[in-house]
């Protein structure tokens, strides 16, 4: 009975340990990765509008460079020829115009039916 009381202790530690692990995962830092995609604002949106179910399979939580031209501008978020929304975590310097082009690195949390807008966060401007 003894022995049996420490393996279910034993057990119940090692589960705990696993489980704790992947609860507390460390946070990706998507700014150091690589693009999973490459691609036009404008062509993330259109494989969203053709495909939406697909497409979530295929770009959803992945890290994706666009570019495009910006189309709206607000203090820690803008928006790429109207089709990609990009959400950064700290706030934009005021060196960025509407109209200029740019290269934008973020992981893409899915596709506004609303606004036919790809969303993007965790969003880095590409030199």
């Amino acid at each position: 009975m003894h022995k049996k009381g420490i393996f279910i202790l034993l057990l119940i530690l090692v589960l705990g340990i696993f489980g704790y692990n992947y609860l507390y995962q460390d946070h990706r830092d998507i700014s150091a990765e690589k693009p999973d995609f490459e691609m036009s604002s404008q062509d993330i949106v259109s494989k969203f509008e053709l495909e939406l179910s697909k497409s979530e399979k295929v770009y959803n939580d992945k890290t994706i460079q666009v570019n495009g031209v910006i189309t709206e501008l607000n203090a820690s978020d803008l928006t790429l020829d109207d089709a990609v929304f990009c959400q950064f975590s700290e706030p934009l310097g005021e060196n960025l115009k509407i109209g200029e082009n740019l290269n934008i690195k973020g992981r893409c949390i899915g596709f506004d039916d609303l606004l036919e807008q790809v969303k993007l966060n965790e969003c880095s401007i590409i030199k």
